[in-house]
């Protein structure tokens, strides 16, 4: 027995004992590891359709964070600190080979101070970081979510569009992603961003052309946090572009990924 079950939407699941819930694998390869990070409230099926625009080289893996999909019966995490000291234990064992790292929205925030907790840690980073639907960290929200009343929380979802109409209109589904929802926008709200070096490996920033979240501008400053190239890429969509326009992204992450080959 390899200790792996597998999973819906063609998933697998790693559930030995050495393992832990962190880290789903799509789809397991030898190569270049592309772990991706997800958006306010999602879990690892945002990516389950990624593996056919990406080549046959590249491990898709996606973080899986308490209070979502599998974790659902978790408490989730709330303070951004706190989630990436768990998540860099977590990721450990994927540094063994060159980790390419992706997140949208709050998921590119994320993968950020992941990528700083693992060059403090180890002195390694991932060798590209994708950030996507993200501000720049040293940007300050004046707008904060987390704490509004629930009628007004509830509405501010529905003006993002990025939960489904039928999960806002049932109000049992809707009690059980709360905690996820809030708790993932705790984490931006109450984020305190620290300077520190720039990153030595290139980011890719990517924007939706009609975000009315994240402006171009935003997304450019990612520029300043890396000191080797920086790709700004836009694409046709709203803030949640990354399901809209998926292909394209995937596409754009896949052949980025090319120029890290293992020889």
């Amino acid at each position: 027995m390899d200790g792996r079950t597998s999973g819906q939407a063609g998933f697998v699941m790693l559930t030995s004992a050495q393992s832990q819930p962190w880290i789903v694998t799509c789809r397991e390869t030898a190569g270049i590891r592309l772990l991706c990070f997800p958006y306010a409230g999602g879990g690892p099926s945002i990516f389950r359709s990624w593996p056919q625009y990406l080549s046959p080289d590249i491990e898709l893996c996606a973080v899986q964070l308490p209070g979502r999909e599998a974790r659902m019966k978790e408490a989730p995490i709330g303070e951004l600190r706190h989630l990436v000291v768990e998540l860099a234990d977590a990721v450990e064992p994927c540094l063994d080979r060159p980790v390419s790292f992706f997140g949208h929205s709050i998921g590119g925030l994320i993968a950020f101070e992941l990528a700083r907790e693992i060059r403090r840690r180890h002195g390694v980073e991932p060798v590209h970081l994708f950030v996507s639907g993200c501000p720049a960290p040293q940007l300050s929200d004046n707008d904060p979510l987390y704490e509004l009343p629930e009628d007004e929380f509830i509405d501010r979802m529905r003006r993002f569009n990025g939960t489904p109409r039928e999960v806002l209109e049932h109000p049992e589904m809707m009690q059980l992603i709360l905690p996820a929802l809030r708790a993932d926008f705790s984490l931006r709200d109450t984020y305190v961003y620290w300077p520190e070096p720039p990153l030595r490996c290139a980011i890719s920033a990517f924007g939706g052309m009609e975000d009315d979240c994240v402006g171009t501008e935003q997304i450019q400053q990612w520029n300043s946090h890396t000191s080797e190239g920086f790709q700004l890429c836009l694409f046709q969509g709203g803030h949640f572009f990354v399901r809209t326009a998926q292909a394209a992204v995937a596409e754009i992450v896949a052949a980025t990924l090319q120029g890290y080959r293992r020889s």
